[in-house]
């Protein structure tokens, strides 16, 4: 860790721990603030020029996306021969694959209140050319006070408008089909995760699954999405209209972040829900 960052920030308990970095709850003398560092060894990448560019492109693009009410948002860089320690903002309650663990299946009100605030991040990092390439619940925070953060950019990549991309990235179950295909893709691969999500909260299992790595792979490039009678029964027409959208296998039909905004079923469920601006 920064000799720099140890002189503005006390560090505290590990919060969690990843490949390359380790995030601790920290806390800055001058204002009594709370915050997460999480600071990266780049020794542990050195020889990996792939990894050290996820690695800086990581703190710019946090840094192009912040502040948004629905990104974790990054406060300081600091940086020396041996680390690079990113503070960020503390979301203390937790991530969605916990909640999920834990209430397997949601309610379609509960779902709406994750999917408005997730689509409006999603939205938000493609409106400014960031494609976030591995959405999925453990990147999916909540704060103290119950508001989702969007986390977790050492996939990401930027991109011009019209222009795709390449490279296998994201997590079974949630990567999009063209990925696996091996074929170039836009930012639509963040919409289909999402759907994939969304499905996970209403029905408590995925709609694409087998028992490897191989047959999940399989299973999505088919993209066969159906929904059984025993687990759908109760699920509205609209929330089935809008995962069609979602996780649909021709990109030109898939739905952009704005149009699942946009969709019914996210501005009125039970009751009329107005989307805020973003």
């Amino acid at each position: 860790m920064s000799e720099s960052l140890k002189r503005n920030y006390c560090v505290g308990e590990e919060l969690g721990r990843g490949r390359f970095g380790t995030v601790f709850k920290c806390y800055s003398p001058a204002t009594g603030e709370s915050f997460a560092v999480k600071s990266i060894d780049k020794r542990l990448i050195a020889d990996d020029a792939i990894d050290r560019q996820c690695l800086y492109n990581e703190a710019k693009i946090m840094h192009l996306l912040s502040p948004n009410p629905y990104v974790v948002r990054v406060f300081d860089i600091y940086e020396d021969d041996t680390h690079l320690d990113m503070v960020l903002e503390l979301c203390n309650s937790g991530d969605l694959f916990q909640r999920l663990s834990s209430q397997p299946v949601f309610s379609e009100s509960e779902a709406v209140d994750v999917m408005v605030s997730l689509m409006k991040a999603i939205a938000h990092c493609h409106r400014l050319g960031v494609a976030h390439r591995d959405i999925k619940p453990d990147n999916i925070l909540f704060t103290d006070s119950n508001e989702l953060k969007l986390a977790d950019f050492g996939s990401a990549e930027c991109f011009h408008e019209g222009q795709l991309m390449s490279g296998v990235v994201g997590t079974p179950y949630y990567v999009a089909p063209e990925v696996l295909a091996g074929r170039n893709y836009s930012e639509k691969i963040d919409i289909w995760s999402a759907g994939v999500i969304l499905y996970i909260m209403l029905a408590g299992v995925p709609p694409f699954f087998g028992d490897s790595a191989t047959e999940i792979f399989e299973a999505v490039l088919r993209a066969n999405l159906r929904f059984p009678s025993r687990i759908f029964h109760s699920v509205s027409p609209a929330a089935k209209d809008l995962l069609r959208r979602m996780l649909s296998k021709d990109v030109s039909r898939r739905f952009s972040a704005e149009q699942v905004l946009r969709h019914p079923w996210m501005t009125s469920n039970g009751e009329i829900r107005t989307v805020a601006p973003f």
